[in-house]
């Protein structure tokens, strides 16, 4: 999870900085963190502080990541700096990850329950104060 939360500084977001790793077999097989598509400027938010559309969140990076790579996420386990929204649950339930740890809890618990409901293995690692 510190790994997690190290990777997270490469984000260029000013709102939230959110880092992800995907373990299997005690190797990290991906990395992410949120920011915008290749081929975009590094800017996630505008003049109002409002994030752009487009950010993809560090899981989906992770995630896509692994997909264009020769590892396979199913039976992963996802180190997230912050709880998985809906569209990143869904993502995680596709990617055949079996366990998610997170860190800090978002104010929307959609995605948490819906990875619970679907069998993976959630828990919560908070910052140790």
């Amino acid at each position: 999870m510190r790994m997690a939360r190290i990777w997270a500084e490469n984000s260029y977001c000013t709102r939230r900085q959110v880092g992800a790793l995907l373990v299997k077999n005690q190797m990290i097989i991906s990395d992410g963190y949120n920011g915008t598509p290749s081929g975009f400027p590094n800017k996630c938010e505008d003049e109002t502080n409002t994030s752009f559309p487009f950010v993809l969140h560090a899981e989906a990076n992770a995630i896509t990541k692994v997909a264009r790579s020769n590892n396979s996420s199913d039976g992963a386990t996802l180190y997230v700096t912050a709880s998985p929204c809906m569209e990143c649950a869904k993502l995680i339930i596709q990617a055949g990850i079996k366990r998610v740890v997170f860190g800090e809890l978002y104010r929307i618990s959609d995605g948490i329950d819906l990875l619970r409901q679907a069998g993976i293995e959630v828990m919560q690692l908070p910052d140790k104060q």
